[in-house]
């Protein structure tokens, strides 16, 4: 039996890179299970969600695993798994890990290996593009099912609020869907600056120009086709001086006014019902002020919820293989180690324009 390590959450600010169990085949009860598989971890990414877990925003547990984007190699099964074989190269849906194991580790344990897991062809030429099927497990997916839910088509124009990782994958979503133009917004002027050398149009929503008129002087008109909230329930307000300040409602508000009328925004960004670091009483129960009355006059369509990833990996999975879609440049990936993690979570959290990687064996991109 091999040793283990992983990426364990132990407060407000603080991860650490622990000795953990190595994965059993057995589920969160103790329970024997073959229907599983167990992977050494060839890629595992440190995702916006984890970051608001190491802030203190969340439910987390101290002593959690952290991650739950997952690429890897099987090395053990199950007597019930059919379709999938010892050495081959699979991508974990996040879905799974966020109700087990963590992935930010050597080896993990993915349940319901059969239905669960997409095989990577031809192990070489996957190996070639780790760094963009790496992302196959939560960010493309997120983002691509951002851009779908927003309604986005040819010659659509797009808003996309948020420059990290997911709004750049959205973005990168909506040109691979046909958009005549993607408009990406955020305060942070490293991140617009990655967004624009990447083709797409940017506003800086740190100025004290409202947000319709740096898209008049883009378009011409007021008002997108679409639009996606990549940034979440952590987002701040507009302006000089709102941007100093958080403000949970800012960017479903700032969407709905930007959105033309029957238009759909879809909200990929994370919002939670429990947030011990609010603003306020209500944000922390997850209540925000929502000016609703606006959308429900612009017949505004609204999509929320968790990624359905396997809705849509296989068939990204083949945009990154016949090079339609070269979404490791677009997010900035940065391949790092298992020992960087906690270097790699405060960069993440400082805002640089980067999606750390991390490779916990040193297979392929870390030093």
């Amino acid at each position: 039996m091999s040793g283990n390590r992983g990426v364990v959450y132990l407060g407000a600010g603080k991860v650490e890179v622990q000795k953990i169990d190595y994965p059993k085949m057995q589920d969160p009860r103790g329970k024997k299970i073959e229907h599983g598989v167990i992977l050494k971890v060839v890629s595992t990414n440190i995702c916006g969600s984890d970051q608001h877990m190491v802030r203190g925003r969340t439910t987390a547990q101290v002593g959690l695993v952290l991650g739950h984007e997952i690429t890897g190699e099987i090395v053990e099964m199950g007597r019930d798994v059919e379709r999938l074989k010892i050495g081959d190269l699979v991508s974990v849906p996040f879905n799974v890990a966020c109700d087990w194991t963590g992935g930010q580790a050597e080896y993990v344990l993915v349940p319901y290996a059969d239905f669960n897991l997409l095989k990577l062809p031809d192990r070489d030429k996957a190996m070639e593009k780790i760094r963009d099927l790496t992302c196959l497990s939560d960010i493309l997916p997120t983002g691509y099912h951002g851009a779908v839910t927003a309604g986005v088509g040819p010659g659509s124009t797009v808003y996309v609020a948020g420059a990290g990782p997911v709004g750049l994958a959205a973005a990168a979503s909506a040109r691979l869907l046909g958009a005549a133009c993607v408009i990406v917004g955020d305060l942070n002027p490293a991140r617009l600056a990655h967004a624009k050398s990447q083709g797409f149009e940017v506003v800086d929503l740190s100025k004290d120009t409202p947000l319709h008129e740096q898209i008049v002087d883009i378009l011409g008109e007021p008002e997108v086709d679409c639009a996606v909230d990549a940034v979440g329930f952590e987002a701040r307000g507009h302006g000089h001086e709102g941007a100093k300040h958080e403000a949970p409602a800012t960017v479903l508000n700032s969407l709905m006014q930007v959105t033309r009328v029957a238009g759909s925004i879809g909200i990929p960004g994370l919002y939670v019902t429990e947030d011990p670091g609010a603003v306020d009483a209500a944000a922390k129960i997850g209540a925000l002020s929502i000016r609703f009355g606006l959308g429900w006059a612009k017949s505004h369509s609204f999509h929320t919820g968790q990624t359905p990833t396997m809705k849509y990996n296989r068939q990204l999975m083949q945009a990154i293989m016949w090079d339609r879609i070269n979404i490791a440049e677009v997010v900035g990936v940065q391949v790092i180690n298992l020992d960087q993690a906690p270097e790699g979570y405060g960069e993440f959290d400082a805002g640089v324009p980067k999606k750390f990687v991390i490779d916990p064996h040193k297979m392929w991109g870390a030093a």
